[in-house]
C-alpha cells in the first residue's frame, strides 16, 4: 500500500470539494454503523466523551444523547464548522480544530470513541497514541473503536490492522463484532473497559 497524503491540507481539500465527502449524514450504511456503535455503548449514561476525527459531527450529535458532555475535534476547519453548526443546539457538545497528535489531557473522560480514524496512522504511532489515552482515562472508562474493513488509497492500513495493533494495558476486551456488507466491505467494532 502506498503512503498516502493525510496532511491537514489533504483533508481540508476533501471538505472544500464536498460538504460531506464520505456521506456520513445520508448513507444508510453509515447510519447503520452509527446505530451499531450506540447499541454497543448500551444504556449506560456517560459523563464525558471524547471523539477525535469527528468529521461533520453526525456521530457527535448522536453521542450527545448518551453523554453529559462530548468533546470532539477534526483536523479540517471546514469539517469543524459543519460539525459546530450541526451540534450548535446541544449545550454539552464542544467541537474544535485539532489533531490526535496534539498534546492534551484525557483523565476526565469516561468514553473514548475512535471511529474511521486509525487508518491514517502508522501502527507504532497509532498504538502509542491509544495507549497514552488509555493510561490517562479513569478506571471504568470505555474505549470503542469502529473501522471500515475495505481498503482505500488514502489509508495507511486496513481496519482489521487498526484494531489488531490496539494493544492496551489494563483493559478488559468486552465486545468484538464484524458486520459484513457485500458492496461496502463492512466494518469492525471492538469495545474495551479500563480496569482499576
Amino acid at each position: 500500500m502506498n503512503t498516502p497524503d493525510t496532511s491537514p491540507d489533504f483533508f481540508e481539500s476533501m471538505f472544500q470539494h464536498s460538504t460531506d465527502p464520505w456521506n456520513f449524514a445520508t448513507d444508510p450504511y453509515e447510519q447503520f454503523r452509527y446505530s451499531t456503535i450506540l447499541r454497543a455503548l448500551g444504556t449506560q449514561r456517560y459523563r464525558h466523551a471524547f471523539e477525535p476525527g469527528c468529521s461533520v459531527g453526525v456521530l457527535t450529535e448522536r453521542l450527545a444523547g448518551l453523554c453529559e458532555q462530548v468533546d470532539a475535534f477534526d483536523i479540517s476547519p471546514s469539517a469543524v464548522a459543519a460539525a459546530q453548526e450541526r451540534c450548535r443546539a446541544l449545550p454539552g457538545v464542544a467541537v474544535q480544530l485539532g489533531s490526535l497528535r496534539d498534546s492534551r489531557q484525557y483523565d476526565g473522560y469516561d468514553l473514548i470513541v475512535l471511529s474511521e480514524l486509525g487508518y491514517y496512522f502508522q501502527a507504532e504511532l497509532w498504538q502509542g497514541l491509544v495507549a497514552g489515552i488509555v493510561e490517562q482515562v479513569r478506571p471504568g472508562a470505555v474505549v470503542l473503536a469502529s473501522h471500515w474493513l475495505g481498503s482505500s488509497s488514502d489509508h495507511v492500513r486496513i481496519g482489521d490492522e487498526v484494531h489488531e495493533c490496539m494493544r492496551m494495558v489494563g483493559v478488559q476486551h468486552e465486545l468484538s463484532e464484524r458486520h459484513p456488507d457485500a458492496t461496502r466491505g463492512g466494518f469492525r467494532l471492538d469495545r474495551w473497559r479500563k480496569l482499576g
